[in-house]
């Protein structure tokens, strides 16, 4: 008899691990993995994946790289609308999932598979994400979800990989981290709490710089492309040196609080140096290169898409609106911007832009104008306060 082909999405963590033994030993299917990878797996860790996948038994697994599709199609829209969910959070996996879920949504139709399967659970996001791209690109799989259908603990899936002889380091395995070119999310047992922080350990990436450093990024069209005078063509290539730069400062790390898709708060720690310095430099450079009214409805629109990519709505058609929108504005966002990095901190220091309004051609704030009179000044404050002294005026006696 024939079995059942399944595709799971597997990124060799706890979870994924526990899907491939339940699937192939319980359930009799045949499992292929595919890895997406967005970012934040190095080729090394890509190939110690794909040995333990096929040492848990699966039929086939592949890599799929979809980094450079990321970050065109949605980190650069991020980055141009300074993204940063409830001014914390630059979306490191509400993000990524969703590309990693239209990955294998193509793949599952590349291979003919039967069933599409995800290791998440039923309390987040991301059971939501994969459901909703899934459902959309490939309606007619079945989608199978054993974490969220058995209602299983991490400590329960540990136990049963462990009966099934898997060996793992599991006191590593009581966090869930999630790598990608946009931050790394750290979750386990003091995210589940409103008090406690990650400790130390808990981040990949631990302390390691003291030194105080500055770095020059520049930006062309609101794009990342040179660091330090060094021109990237590629700017997923800027963004993996300038973490490399800064992550060793322990820059970036947070803990956000957020609500969910399904209506409950979460709670998630995570390190995301590159991103969080790139999105306030640009922000930075934004504020001398764009006016009022631009910046006021970027940050309008800004929050309403980084809202929707937070809740997997990547394939409504008005994201391509938006995006239009976003990338309209970065006509003069070029220059330079210099950051100094300090251990678990960094400051914006400054821009130099050619577009740059402040231009002392047309006055310097609170010392000296030459574009207009104190007599212009004067019967420009008359008018502007016109109607609120009219207002008081009726309404004096109240």
């Amino acid at each position: 008899m024939e079995k059942k082909k399944a595709v799971l999405a597997y990124s060799g963590g706890l979870d994924t691990s526990f899907c491939v033994k339940y699937l192939t030993e319980e359930k009799g299917y045949e499992v292929h993995t595919a890895l997406v990878q967005t970012g934040g797996f190095t080729q090394e860790e890509l190939q110690d994946v794909e040995e333990k996948a096929y040492q848990m038994g699966v039929t086939s697994h592949t890599v799929l790289d979809v980094t450079d599709k990321y970050y065109q199609d949605c980190v650069k829209y991020l980055v141009f609308g300074n993204v940063l969910r409830y001014n914390t959070y630059p979306l490191s996996v509400s993000a990524e999932r969703v590309f990693q879920a239209m990955a294998i949504a193509q793949y599952v139709q590349e291979v003919g598979a039967d069933y599409v399967v995800h290791g998440s659970t039923g309390a987040g996001n991301d059971q939501i994400r994969f459901d909703m791209i899934f459902q959309i690109m490939i309606p007619n799989v079945e989608i199978i979800t054993p974490i969220r259908d058995l209602k299983l603990s991490r400590e329960e899936e540990i136990d049963f990989l462990k009966k099934h002889g898997v060996d793992k380091d599991w006191e590593k395995a009581k966090y869930s981290i999630n790598q990608g070119i946009w931050g790394t999310s750290v979750g386990g047992a003091e995210t589940l709490t409103s008090h406690q922080s990650l400790p130390e350990h808990a981040y990949p990436t631990q302390l390691s710089k003291e030194n105080s450093e500055q770095v020059e990024l520049f930006f062309e069209q609101g794009e990342l492309k040179g660091i330090n005078g060094k021109h990237y063509d590629n700017p997923v290539d800027a963004i993996q040196e300038l973490n490399d730069i800064a992550a060793p400062y322990g820059i970036g790390r947070d803990t956000h609080v957020g609500d969910t898709i399904i209506g409950i708060k979460g709670r998630v720690g995570f390190e995301a140096a590159a991103p969080v310095i790139i999105i306030k430099a640009h922000h930075t450079l934004e504020k001398h290169t764009l006016t009022k009214w631009q910046l006021y409805w970027k940050e309008q629109l800004g929050n309403w898409y980084g809202m929707l990519v937070h809740e997997g709505q990547m394939l409504d058609p008005v994201m391509r609106n938006v995006e239009t929108f976003l990338a309209d504005t970065q006509e003069h966002v070029t220059g330079k911007v210099f950051v100094a990095l300090h251990p678990y901190r960094y400051e914006v220091l400054g821009i130099e832009s050619e577009n740059d309004l402040m231009s002392s051609k047309f006055g310097a704030y609170g010392e000296m104008n030459n574009a207009w009179t104190g007599e212009d000044a004067r019967g420009f404050a008359k008018m502007l306060a016109n109607q609120t002294m009219i207002y008081h005026k009726v309404h004096e006696d109240k």
